[in-house]
């Protein structure tokens, strides 16, 4: 059997590692591992079943007629009007947790599964999935014709062909009640319009982020939180718009992942503000480092000279030494006063002729009584100009 034949059988057949049922195809945005795909009774708990669409839009919909649905099988779902075509994501009970995330205002928003989706269905779907780009080309035409401050980012058929969703970004209210007229009889559907943020619209074409992973709004975030610079200022970040912003022009998602961290470990740290005394100098905060806890000290305010590096508990220590009037002998905990080491010239005082050296004494030992042996004692002698003709 070769390898390409195997495909994964000790996996399959066994009770460990990752359940394969609970896999699906990675080119779906925002995919969920089941990892209690494998859990008998699972899809039993409940008849809910979680249905990807286009891009990042998801759907929850109740398996009425007992269907045995697993991830990544194609289904028809319940639409108003009509049908949709979409891909099962997730079945049993993750699918309860899912739904708290979704803020469902109601059980009305959840409609049914009719059916696995037939070859006569696909071909709508297909047919329909065809026109959603020049959909989307005529239709910022015709925004911008009649002046409208807006922009159509994607555009979205349903699986009948029969309605269509236009996804849009602007800045300030938008009055598109002239639009979706225009749009109706342009393209004989009946038109949803939505509108989406900046960050919604980069998970929905997705890409790759300066860290070289997939956008995570394109692979695991639905909800998205508020990030301000100070996010940054708390991590000790350059305040670079070029280096914060991310593929959709805001503030990156990812600032805010570790803010709590360097905030909790930030409180162990001496204030700014307070100079250090010493019987030797005074000494003025340069640097931190957050997350080990070290500090850096310059007796210049704003130049970087003499600088030594403490812990911040000792800083602490120098503090309240200050306060009760007393000044250690330096900022070092044994009293010893350290020298700043600069930088150091490795050549410096070198001889650069140190290789030409090594070269004359090759040239040398050429030439020594020694080689003269290996060519049989005789040493080569000028020739007398007389006896040659």
């Amino acid at each position: 059997m070769e390898f390409k034949d195997m495909e994964f059988h000790v996996f399959r057949d066994s009770d460990r590692g990752l359940s394969h049922k609970g896999c699906g195809r990675q080119d779906n945005k925002l995919n969920t591992y089941d990892w209690l795909a494998d859990v008998p009774g699972n899809n039993e708990d409940t008849d809910l079943v979680e249905v990807q669409f286009k891009n990042t839009r998801k759907g929850y919909y109740h398996n009425v007629n007992k269907l045995e649905l697993k991830k990544g099988d194609i289904v028809a779902v319940e639409a108003s009007p009509g049908h949709d075509i979409g891909v099962v994501t997730l079945t049993g009970r993750l699918v309860k947790l899912q739904l708290k995330k979704a803020n469902l205002k109601s059980a009305d928003d959840i409609k049914r599964v009719f059916r696995f989706a037939k070859q006569s269905d696909m071909d709508k779907y297909f047919e329909a999935k065809s026109r959603e780009h020049a959909t989307m080309i005529q239709s910022r035409q015709i925004a911008k014709d009649l002046g409208l401050q807006m922009k159509i980012g994607d555009v979205e058929y349903q699986g009948d062909g029969n309605k269509a969703i236009f996804y849009y970004i602007a800045d300030d209210r938008v009055d598109f009640r002239q639009l979706i007229k225009v749009l109706a009889e342009t393209f004989h559907v009946r038109i949803e319009m939505k509108q989406i943020g900046a960050r919604q619209e980069a998970g929905r074409i997705g890409g790759t982020g300066p860290c070289g992973r997939e956008l995570c709004c394109a692979t695991w975030m639905k909800n998205f939180v508020s990030v301000s610079t100070n996010a940054a200022r708390f991590q000790d970040i350059s305040l670079n718009p070029q280096k914060l912003a991310g593929m959709c022009a805001k503030l990156k998602c990812c600032l805010n992942y570790e803010v709590d961290d360097y905030m909790e470990a930030s409180r162990n740290l001496p204030s700014k503000e307070v100079v250090l005394q010493t019987l030797d100098n005074e000494y003025y905060l340069f640097k931190t480092d957050i997350l080990s806890g070290m500090v850096t000290y310059s007796t210049d305010k704003g130049v970087a000279a003499n600088l030594e590096t403490i812990t911040a508990q000792r800083a602490k220590d120098i503090i309240d030494m200050n306060k009760q009037g007393e000044k250690p002998l330096s900022l070092t905990e044994d009293g010893n006063i350290r020298e700043h080491r600069g930088h150091t010239d490795l050549l410096a005082g070198a001889d650069i002729s140190r290789f030409d050296k090594s070269k004359r004494k090759k040239k040398r030992n050429n030439k020594s009584p020694q080689n003269a042996k290996h060519n049989g004692g005789n040493s080569p002698k000028k020739q007398d100009p007389q006896q040659t003709e």
